[in-house]
């Protein structure tokens, strides 16, 4: 029985350890707006993944309301371009909110929104997190790409989902790797 224990702790130190990120040019504050901000975001696009138009609703009020509280105070430059990609993105959630559009129409501001949060994060150099731009090269009516972020590098493709009228579940995991946002200083 001791060697069974020996030999279960043996494998806890040969499992993969977590790499420490180095120390952030960012506040904790700014850091946890952020990271809540995202997570909410994840929410969002787990939501168009499976189709969910009365989530939605919720899901992108619970973003608006985590992109209000991010502390962009502490950025340093022209916090006129920061306070820019945020009030782009309010308008985008307006529109996803708005329930008298289609899912259609709400995808296409799920894309703008995606642009936005991009650029505020590449300009921020938001350092506590790998983040993945992918790309969907079908995502509107087959023809028009469409972006998302994911925080893993696997692709579940908010803009064909689950059940498209179409193609049903199979083109879930279509979509490519576009750009990686990392200044985590871990590769």
């Amino acid at each position: 029985m001791i060697l069974s224990l020996a030999a279960c702790n043996s494998s806890d130190e040969n499992s993969a350890k977590e790499v420490a990120l180095p120390p952030s040019k960012h506040s904790d504050t700014f850091n946890h707006s952020v990271q809540v901000a995202m997570q909410n975001y994840y929410h969002l696009t787990e939501a168009f993944v499976n189709w969910d138009s009365v989530s939605l609703t919720s899901v992108a009020s619970e973003l608006t309301i985590s992109l209000n509280n991010l502390a962009l105070s502490e950025l340093k430059g022209d916090s006129s371009v920061f306070a820019s990609y945020i009030v782009a993105a309010h308008t985008d959630l307006n529109a996803i909110r708005n329930n008298d559009l289609s899912i259609a129409t709400k995808r296409l501001a799920l894309n703008a929104l995606t642009d936005h949060l991009y650029g505020f994060l590449k300009t921020a150099q938001y350092d506590r997190q790998k983040l993945y731009l992918q790309k969907c090269p079908m995502a509107f009516n087959d023809e028009e790409p469409g972006v998302w972020l994911s925080e893993a590098d696997s692709i579940r493709n908010p803009y064909l989902g689950l059940h498209h009228p179409r193609y049903g579940k199979g083109m879930l995991e279509c979509g490519e790797i576009k750009d990686v946002v990392n200044f985590t200083g871990v590769k």
